[in-house]
């Protein structure tokens, strides 16, 4: 008999710590592998832990309400292995997660921590009621005070307030007082990094006559500062070539059938696109770079946000990570998987964060092109429109020939700081010749 030391995993980029709240365990029960055997809660996602290994649970070294740091053990497990190597896992464990977390990052977080903790109420667990960092951290960001957040109802275990209670709570919170719009602005200021714009003055709009006045949700905000932000950091510039996508059209009409029959899910045309964008990257790797200030990073991996609407009509951009690494089969699970996850609003922190360059699909709704907005600190996004029918004219052994093709058009808006039009021009080009080269012989 051999005892495993259960160490508590890496939820995030920013994530250092975790409070229990749910023990799923008790001493003595029998664990098998990737059971959960804890409920968590951190200031981004509430989650569950799985165990790492089978075994029957001798001891938790933590309680309900703990606070565990990440890379730290929560409990021992002894498993039927001749070994005991649990203290080896447990400091391999935290060498692994301390070399994952660079020195500057840690040093800009505990930064950006520090403004945010001068500028909100810090909201507390009081009496018998816990309140999870997550739902302390919206309760802090929304200006609710102590005595309101013991107010509101809980739909979570032992009536404990969950995200589901504050967002509906903050829907239909009205009579705001100023004091706590100022506070929440101001903490969302001091957290958008490199934030240099001003905020819009206010204008009169003329009355006429009938008007319906609606506040912007949180949400909505900070896409606003987001954008008007990222106009005034970059100089944007947008080159656009058209795509003959009939080999492509016919091919996924004749395959899309059996692929779902046999994978469960549907095949479209945004992971198709954001295969050959990840093929021109190879090409073109200066395009795949992000600015800070003159330094120019280059980055290895392709990783590929696409911009996804939300229910509510706000934005998200989850990301594809390594797509030089995934065939078209795996770049169309992840694409699936992370759209139906954002329609559900069940994203995790790290599903939106370490995106290289962008890919929007205009095409959805209806939109021939477009000139998107550069999702800093990226250098580019590449906008595909809607396939339609179009007379175009074909070049064949016999002569120039009038054609009904399935056409498309591509638009990339790129930040000429640092990408010129040769390099910009030459990009969206080759994504485009990837797409008409497509091979509509292989086998998905």
């Amino acid at each position: 008999m051999a005892k495993v030391k259960l160490i508590m995993p890496k939820m995030g980029e920013s994530v250092s710590e975790a409070t229990i709240i749910t023990w799923n365990k008790n001493i003595g029960d029998k664990v098998d592998l990737d059971e959960t055997i804890i409920e968590i809660a951190t200031d981004k996602v509430d989650s569950e832990v799985p165990s790492t290994h089978e075994g029957i649970l001798i001891e938790m070294l933590f309680k309900v309400d703990d606070v565990v740091n990440v890379g730290e053990p929560f409990a021992i497990i002894e498993t039927e292995s001749d070994s005991d190597n649990s203290e080896e896992q447990t400091e391999t464990t935290k060498e692994t997660s301390n070399n994952n977390e660079p020195k500057e990052a840690i040093k800009i977080e505990n930064e950006i921590s520090t403004k945010i903790e001068e500028n909100k109420t810090i909201i507390k667990s009081s009496g018998s009621r816990f309140y999870s960092p997550l739902v302390r951290s919206m309760a802090s960001k929304e200006g609710i005070s102590a005595d309101e957040l013991e107010n509101i109802p809980g739909s979570g275990k032992d009536g404990r307030v969950t995200k589901s209670d504050m967002i509906n709570y903050l829907s239909n919170r009205e009579n705001t007082t100023e004091k706590e719009k100022n506070v929440s602005e101001s903490v969302e200021k001091e957290t958008q990094t490199k934030n240099i714009h001003k905020q819009p003055t206010k204008v009169n709009i003329p009355n006429t006559g009938e008007i319906e006045i609606v506040e912007m949700d949180r949400m909505r905000k900070l896409i606003s500062e987001h954008m008007i932000m990222s106009k005034a950091t970059s100089a944007h510039i947008t080159s656009m070539v058209e795509v003959d996508m009939t080999n492509i059209v016919n091919w996924r009409n004749a395959i899309k059938e059996e692929f779902k029959a046999r994978e469960g899910q549907n095949i479209t045309f945004t992971p198709i696109i954001i295969e050959a964008m990840s093929k021109a990257v190879k090409d073109f790797p200066m395009i795949n770079v992000s600015v800070d200030g003159t330094n120019i990073h280059i980055h290895k991996n392709v990783n590929i946000g696409m911009a996804a609407a939300l229910p509510n009509g706000n934005l998200i951009v989850p990301v594809i990570k390594e797509c030089q690494n995934k065939n078209l089969i795996g770049i169309t699970k992840s694409v699936n998987d992370l759209a139906q996850r954002a329609r559900a609003s069940k994203l995790d922190p790290d599903d939106i964060q370490g995106g290289t360059i962008t890919m929007t699909n205009v095409g959805t709704f209806g939109n021939v092109m477009g000139t998107p907005i550069i999702n800093q600190p990226q250098v580019a996004i590449m906008a595909a429109g809607a396939i339609r029918k179009k007379p175009a004219v074909l070049e064949t052994e016999h002569g120039d020939v009038i054609a009904v093709r399935h056409m498309m058009f591509l638009s990339l808006s790129y930040d000429h700081r640092v990408v010129d039009g040769a390099l910009g021009g030459q990009f969206v080009r080759k994504v485009g010749d990837y797409l008409e080269q497509f091979d509509v012989n292989q086998n998905v």
